[in-house]
């Protein structure tokens, strides 16, 4: 499904002339197309699941945020502004993102659920959370707010 959405969207861009989408889309596909690879080597014969596609969408935000600093730092504003406009392109794929009150929200009821109790514990509810949250939500923030929970 979302595959065929992203085969979809290259070819309208394509028609539209949007070279910044084209280009991103393709990057994405390209992405999508070695983690299939990746997938199949290990077993996975249709690939990578809709979980992994959500995971690589915000690595490759994050890669963008992180190349936007640089690139500022270097006083090169057009290629930052360049990402800001990749990530835009990226994010129309993913779901909405979880504010910090509903990741708050969500790290409590997933402590309680797994009767978490101190930090030993940290690494099964982070995985409930990526499991019941694969795209939806910042872990770098969560894992934050479960360490502080558990502390």
């Amino acid at each position: 499904m979302l595959r065929q959405r992203l085969s979809d969207a290259l070819k309208d861009a394509m028609k539209r002339r949007a070279e910044l989408e084209v280009a991103t889309l393709r990057l994405i596909l390209a992405a999508i197309k070695d983690r299939d690879i990746a997938a199949r080597s290990k077993g996975q014969a249709e690939g990578i699941d809709d979980d992994e596609l959500m995971r690589l969408f915000q690595t490759m935000v994050k890669q963008r945020q992180e190349a936007i600093a640089l690139y500022e730092q270097g006083g090169r504003l057009e290629l930052a502004e360049r990402e800001r406009e990749e990530i835009g392109v990226i994010e129309t794929y993913l779901p909405a993102q979880l504010d910090d009150d509903e990741i708050e929200a969500a790290v409590k009821q997933m402590i309680d659920e797994t009767g978490a109790a101190s930090l030993k514990e940290m690494g099964a509810t982070m995985a409930e959370l990526r499991r019941r949250f694969a795209g939806r939500m910042d872990f770098a923030k969560a894992s934050g707010m479960v360490k502080r929970q558990l502390s």
